[in-house]
C-alpha cells in the first residue's frame, strides 16, 4: 500500500488529491510561443491520470532569459487565452495547476534571445562560451517587474498559483550565491541583500494575487566549492518561510553538474532527500517537495513515510505512464509502465530542441493525435505478431488493449530481443522490469504468447492481419562507415549480441570498435570491463559515448569506464584484423599502429532480418521496427503502437 502517497493535502484551500506532483520541465511544445493542442493534450493526459498538481513548463519572465525555442511568451498578453484553455481543461480533470516563472541569468542562449545574458555580476555562462551582462540597478528592477507581470498573466490565465524558479544556478540562485553575486548595492553583500529579489518578489505576488494563490519556490542543490551548501539553503529557506511560500521543491544538479538535473540510470535514486529531510524538519509553514530520481510509487512512499518530504515530484515516471498516479490510487502499481531513466526521448529530444516524448510511451507529445493511453476500441479479429522485440511487444499489447485477439510468436525462449540484452548491461536492469511488465499485461489482456516458436510459413495461419517485427541481425560483413570499400574479417570477430549472450570466446584483451557511439558499443565495453577483460574502445568519434551525450549519461559512463581501465582510442578505425590483434588507423593523420588483442567486437549497425515475402495472399502485412530498418529502440516502440492504432 501507498497510504502516505495517496493521502490528500490542502494548499491555500486547493485540495491535492494525493502527494504526486507532475513537476515543471521543458517539454518544448509551444506553437510560436503559445500553447497549442500538443501541449494541452500532454498536460491534460497527466491530469486524467491522477496527478494531484501539475506545474507547467518554465516560462521566461523577460526577453533576456529565453533558453529554448519552445519557450512560451510570458512577456505578451497573447499567452493568456491559450493558457486559459489549458488550465480550464486540467482543472476539469481534478488537478491543481501552477505555472513556473524563470530567468536563467548568466546561462542564457543568445541563438534564441539575440540579447546579452543578464546576471548579477557578469560572470561567464555555463550554457555556452558567452559572457554575461552585469545588470544595473534599473535593469534589476526591470527584471523584477517582468517577473511580476508574468505572474499576473498566469493568474489571469486561470493558474491557481506560480512556482518561482531559483534552481540550477539560475538568476535567483545567482543572486543568492556569493560567488556569482559580487554586487555592493542593495542586491548584494549580506544574505538579506542577496535574497532581497526573491523575498520581495514573493511578497509582491502575495499582495497582488491574494490569499488563495499558491506560491512555490524551486531550488536545487549540488556539491560544489563555489555554490550553496545544504547549510546555506537551510538558512535561505528559513528567511523565505514566513507564511507566503506554500511549498519548496528541491531538485538536484545545475549548470555545473548538468547530468544530475535529469539523472539517468547511471546515477542513484532519491538524490535530494538528505536536504529535503533537513528542510522539512525546520519548516514552519512551507511544505517540502522532493524530486530527482524518484521513479516509482514505492520510492515515493518511502520518502514520505520516512518524513523526508511532504510531496514528491515524479516527472519522467509520469511521462512514461501518464496514469501512474491513478493506478497507484487504485492499488494497481504493478500495472504502471516503469520509466527506464534512459533519457533518450525526453531529455534526449529536448537537448536537440525538439518537443519531448518517451522511448517506451510514444504517445507522449502525441496525445492530441493518438489519444494518450486510452485506445479506441475496435471490432475484434485475430492478429498475429511475429517477433517479441520492442516493436512486436508494443504492437501486441496495444492491439489487445483495443480489443483484438492477439497471438505473438517468438523464436527465442524469452521476450525482448536485443532490448533484453541491453537490460543485461550494467545499471540497465530497468529494461528487465519493463519486460516483466509486458508479460503481466499479456496475461491481463489475454494475449497468447508462444516462445521457442519459429514460423517460416504464414499462409496457413488463421489470422488475416499479420504484424512482422522480426528485428535485425548483426552485420557480419566487417563494414565500417569510414572505410566503405574495405571489410574487416577473420576469426575472433564477435557482435555485441554474442558478448551479451556469453557466446563469444574472447580471451583477456578485447578491442571493441564502436561506430554508433551509443549504448550498443559503450554498454558492451562496460560489460566486458566489469567481467574482467582488458578493453580497448575504438571509435571514429571525437570522444567515447558521443551519441549518449544527449541523454546526460556520457560523462558518468566515461568516468566508470576509466575507473575500470578501459583504454579510449578516438577518431580512429580498424584498418585490419589479424586474428591476434588489429591495425588501428588514426583518422586525422592516417598513422597506423599495431595493437595485440585476443578478440574484436564490432559494434556497428545491424542489418534488417525479414524472411517473409513482400506479400502473402490473403494476408495484410505490416512491417515494423528493425525488420523495416535497424534503428534505436524508441522507433520500434513507436512503430509498434502506431501499427496497432492503425488496425
Amino acid at each position: 500500500m501507498h497510504k502516505h502517497l495517496t493521502s490528500p493535502l490542502t494548499l491555500r484551500g486547493h485540495v491535492l488529491r494525493n502527494r504526486i506532483v507532475f513537476g515543471a520541465h521543458t517539454a518544448n511544445m509551444s506553437d510560436m510561443g503559445l500553447p497549442g493542442p500538443r501541449a494541452k493534450g500532454y498536460w491534460v493526459e497527466r491530469a486524467k491520470g491522477g496527478a494531484a498538481m501539475i506545474v507547467t513548463e518554465p516560462v521566461p519572465a523577460h526577453r533576456t532569459g529565453v533558453l529554448t525555442r519552445g519557450n512560451y511568451l510570458a512577456q505578451d498578453d497573447a499567452i493568456i487565452a491559450g493558457f486559459r484553455e489549458v488550465t480550464t481543461a486540467v482543472k476539469a480533470e481534478g488537478a491543481v495547476i501552477l505555472q513556473q516563472i524563470y530567468h536563467i541569468g548568466a546561462h542564457g542562449d543568445s541563438d534564441l534571445s539575440f540579447a546579452p545574458h543578464w546576471s548579477p555580476s557578469g560572470l561567464p555562462s555555463y550554457h555556452d562560451s558567452d559572457g554575461s551582462h552585469e545588470m544595473t540597478g534599473a535593469e534589476v528592477q526591470e527584471l523584477f517587474d517582468a517577473h511580476l507581470s508574468a505572474v499576473h498573466r498566469a493568474r489571469d490565465a486561470g493558474f491557481q498559483g506560480v512556482e518561482v524558479w531559483a534552481a540550477y544556478h539560475s538568476l535567483i540562485d545567482q543572486f543568492w550565491t556569493p560567488w556569482s553575486n559580487r554586487r555592493s548595492d542593495q542586491w548584494g553583500g549580506s544574505l538579506e541583500n542577496r535574497t532581497r529579489f526573491s523575498r520581495e518578489l514573493i511578497a509582491a505576488i502575495r499582495r497582488d494575487c491574494g490569499a488563495d494563490f499558491i506560491i512555490g519556490l524551486a531550488i536545487s542543490w549540488q556539491e560544489s566549492p563555489v555554490l550553496l551548501s545544504q547549510d546555506d539553503f537551510c538558512e535561505i529557506i528559513a528567511l523565505h518561510d514566513t507564511g507566503d511560500v506554500d511549498y519548496v521543491t528541491v531538485g538536484a544538479g545545475g549548470y555545473m553538474d548538468f547530468e544530475s538535473i535529469i539523472p539517468p540510470f547511471t546515477h542513484g535514486e532519491k538524490l535530494t532527500t538528505s536536504l529535503t529531510a533537513r528542510l522539512k524538519a525546520q519548516a514552519k509553514h512551507a511544505k517540502i517537495t522532493s524530486e530527482a530520481g524518484i521513479r516509482t510509487p514505492d520510492n515515493a512512499e518511502t520518502v514520505l513515510a520516512s518524513g523526508e518530504a511532504d510531496l514528491v515530484s515524479i516527472v519522467r515516471g509520469q511521462i512514461a505512464d501518464p496514469h501512474l498516479a491513478r493506478k497507484t490510487m487504485e492499488g494497481r502499481a504493478s500495472d504502471i509502465r516503469p520509466c527506464l531513466s534512459c533519457n533518450q526521448m525526453c531529455w534526449g529530444r529536448r537537448s536537440r530542441d525538439y518537443w519531448i516524448s518517451c522511448l517506451i510511451n510514444p504517445s507522449a507529445g502525441r496525445e492530441f493525435e493518438w489519444g494518450g493511453d486510452r485506445f479506441t476500441k475496435a471490432t475484434p479479429r485475430d492478429v498475429l505478431v511475429v517477433g517479441a522485440g520492442p516493436a512486436g511487444l508494443e504492437a501486441a499489447r496495444a492491439a489487445a488493449e483495443r480489443g483484438f485477439r492477439v497471438e505473438i510468436v517468438e523464436a527465442l525462449n524469452q521476450i525482448g530481443g536485443q532490448f533484453r540484452l541491453a537490460g543485461m548491461q550494467p545499471r540497465r536492469a530497468q529494461i528487465l522490469d519493463l519486460m516483466d511488465w509486458y508479460e503481466r499485461q499479456f496475461v491481463k489482456l489475454g494475449v497468447t504468447l508462444r516462445l521457442n516458436t519459429y514460423l517460416d510459413d504464414l499462409s496457413d495461419h488463421p489470422a488475416q492481419t499479420v504484424i512482422l517485427a522480426t528485428g535485425s541481425l548483426p552485420d557480419e560483413s566487417g563494414f565500417q562507415r569510414w572505410n566503405p570499400s574495405g571489410a574487416v574479417t577473420g576469426p575472433g570477430i564477435w557482435s555485441p549480441e554474442a558478448v551479451m549472450r556469453r557466446e563469444a570466446r574472447l580471451g583477456d584483451v578485447v578491442i571493441l570498435y564502436d561506430e554508433g557511439s551509443n549504448w550498443r558499443g559503450v554498454g558492451t565495453s562496460w560489460t566486458l570491463a566489469e567481467r574482467g577483460h582488458k578493453v580497448i574502445h575504438v571509435t571514429p568519434e571525437a570522444y567515447v559515448g558521443k551519441e549518449i551525450t544527449r541523454t546526460a549519461a556520457d560523462l558518468a559512463t566515461r568516468k566508470r569506464l576509466a575507473q575500470l581501465g578501459v583504454e579510449f582510442v578516438t577518431e580512429s578505425g580498424i584498418a585490419a584484423w589479424h586474428g591476434n590483434g588489429a591495425t588501428i588507423r588514426g583518422l586525422l593523420t592516417g598513422e597506423e599502429r599495431q595493437v595485440a588483442a585476443s578478440a574484436l567486437v564490432m559494434a556497428t549497425t545491424n542489418r534488417a532480418f525479414d524472411p517473409f515475402p513482400a506479400q502473402i495472399p490473403g494476408k495484410t502485412l505490416h512491417r515494423i521496427g528493425d525488420c523495416a530498418a535497424p534503428r534505436l529502440a524508441a522507433y520500434a516502440f513507436h512503430e509498434g503502437r502506431k501499427a496497432a492504432l492503425a488496425l
